[in-house]
């Protein structure tokens, strides 16, 4: 079969396998640069996605509302001087339409889709022992033999669709906002509920608020959430950044958690006065940065934690004004503290419920029991009638992608089923028992939860990469952790981790949304910075810790 025929294809032109050196799962930013660097180097490689088109999370979620909340500027590639200043955009947190033509641009720039195939969803792959290799199969009847088998899948990627007994029996239409129709949807007069209300869900509430005949929001767990500023970008604002391209190319990848700011204040230096104030400042910045760059105690101490909270709470009283409103939007000192749960930014989200169209329905402590044909039935009885649900119910973080495929390891073993014991990898990249395949945005990796998805999606492509080139250019064909490494691996996250306070907090990032899903913090704690010297530092000193033949 000639492979060049079939890059870029939906389907292949013949059934017989096509010989490749690397399969990529998945096209979005992890999958596009880690192609782009495989075919630097000169291999024969292919990105599949079951997308029509590139984009990863920025195809799949098109809700209203969709957008950053890592700022537009160190959202972006930086191996490309050109390829970065090339790229102008409008605003500091741009929408999802925006997103979306910024990564055509990286793929037309590069020329990346004659390696990519579309609409196809990788079912199985199987590692052949006798001859080194992979065999992957796919839904559409395709058959690839690969050396290498890398996951670019996304760690938001598999969503929970089917959360509520009777869903089918709807007579409205119901969406998860990761599986938005690319059609418009006209929700303007209709009676419109949305089941979730994290960074997600408050996108879309304050974006239809005042565009539905009725909202009903179905709230469980309240949420911290931060105030959003988003200013326009003209030339001068656009200049600015873009003169910062190698400062950012080499802050980004060594703060804590990928951004361009990083933990400078020592909480127990500082007067309560002189913390107040530096609260004060950096909650008027409109951006993630009291989580990311405040006072790093609050994910230690519980009592830095709760006046932190505390503080954030205050915040969202003062607009909420409203008991009964701040009983079921604000957590409380029993909930959880600021920043052990994904901590959403938002525009005018609190205010929505103001309206005398938009109302809060806790089911905290009375459940949605079902999806009946009218709407939402809780616990109690009550049914709200709907004309369309939103579910903005989340996804199965970290190893869900990967864990709706049959990849078959060493023995016949099989990931799902390891994953549904225990999720274990080796630096969130390798994992024992399954030779030659690669994995980014995984479990045990900041690229898991913690980080701007850049930073550490170019980080983990670049190392594979490293990798690659090093077993090549030393004759090997194979490499797998060993079980010793990977768990060392794996005690020095736990370590790490359970030091801190989000592992003792119910959230997905310690998988706990998922029932029956083994507990561990999905995301590496130590830090991004930390994480890319370790990494670093393995491959300058040969790959200690990997078996290769």
């Amino acid at each position: 079969m000639n492979v060049a025929v079939y890059m870029g294809r939906a389907r292949p032109v013949t059934q017989s396998p096509v010989v490749l050196d690397a399969l990529i799962i998945g096209a979005g930013v992890a999958g596009l640069y880690q192609l782009y660097q495989l075919r630097q180097q000169g291999l024969k490689v292919l990105a599949v996605d079951n997308a029509s088109d590139v984009g990863g999370t920025w195809h799949w979620n098109r809700y209203p509302g969709a957008k950053f909340d890592s700022e537009s500027y160190i959202y972006q590639y930086l191996f490309d001087e050109r390829l970065y200043k090339d790229w102008t955009w409008s605003e500091r947190f741009p929408a999802q339409p925006e997103i979306e033509r910024w990564m055509h641009y990286i793929a037309d720039r590069l020329d990346l889709r004659k390696d990519c195939v579309f609409s196809t969803t990788v079912t199985e792959a199987r590692w052949d022992e006798a001859r080194g290799r992979w065999t992957v199969r796919t839904d559409q009847g395709d058959t690839f033999d690969t050396q290498f088998l890398i996951g670019c899948c996304g760690m938001l990627s598999a969503p929970l669709e089917d959360r509520f007994p009777g869903q089918k029996s709807f007579k409205g239409r119901i969406f998860h906002t990761a599986r938005w129709p690319q059609q418009p949807i006209d929700l303007a007069g209709k009676r419109v509920g949305v089941v979730g209300n994290g960074a997600t869900g408050i996108q879309v509430i304050q974006t239809i608020a005042d565009q539905v005949g009725d909202l009903k929001v179905f709230i469980r767990t309240p949420q911290y959430a931060l105030p959003m500023k988003n200013p326009k970008y003209g030339p001068a604002e656009a200049a600015a950044y873009k003169a910062r391209f190698d400062e950012l190319r080499q802050n980004l990848p060594r703060t804590f958690t990928g951004f361009e700011y990083d933990f400078t204040h020592s909480w127990a230096a500082l007067t309560p006065d002189q913390r107040r104030a530096v609260l004060e400042e950096i909650h008027a910045d409109g951006s993630l940065k009291l989580w990311l760059a405040s006072f790093a105690e609050m994910f230690f101490d519980p009592e830095v934690s709760e006046e932190i909270s505390e503080f954030v709470r205050g915040k969202m009283r003062d607009r909420l004004k409203d008991q009964a409103l701040i009983d079921i939007l604000v957590p409380g000192p029993e909930d959880y503290g600021f920043g052990t749960h994904r901590v959403p930014l938002e525009t005018n989200y609190l205010e929505v419920y103001h309206r005398p169209n938009v109302h809060a329905i806790s089911v905290k402590n009375n459940p949605i029991a079902e999806i009946t044909p009218e709407g939402i039935r809780l616990a109690d009885g009550t049914v709200h009638e709907l004309d369309v649900i939103i579910l903005a119910t989340g996804f199965d973080a970290g190893s869900g992608a990967l864990s709706r495929i049959d990849i078959y390891g060493r023995d016949g073993r099989l990931l799902p089923d390891d994953w549904r014991r225990e999720i274990r990898t080796a630096k969130g990249m390798l994992v024992h028992g399954y030779p030659n395949l690669l994995i980014t945005a995984s479990p045990l990796a900041p690229s898991a939860a913690l980080c701007n998805m850049t930073t550490c999606l170019q980080q983990q492509t670049e190392w594979i990469s490293g990798l690659v080139g090093w077993m090549r250019a030393s004759g090997k064909t194979v490499v797998e952790p060993t079980a010793e490494f990977e768990e060392e691996w794996v005690r020095h996250h736990d370590e790490t981790a359970s030091a801190n306070l989000i592992s003792r907090t119910n959230s997905w990032y310690v998988g706990s949304s998922i029932p029956g899903k083994p507990r561990r913090v999905l995301s590496y704690t130590g830090g991004v910075g930390t994480y890319r010297a370790k990494c670093d530092e393995m491959a300058a000193t040969g790959y200690p810790g990997l078996a290769t033949v």
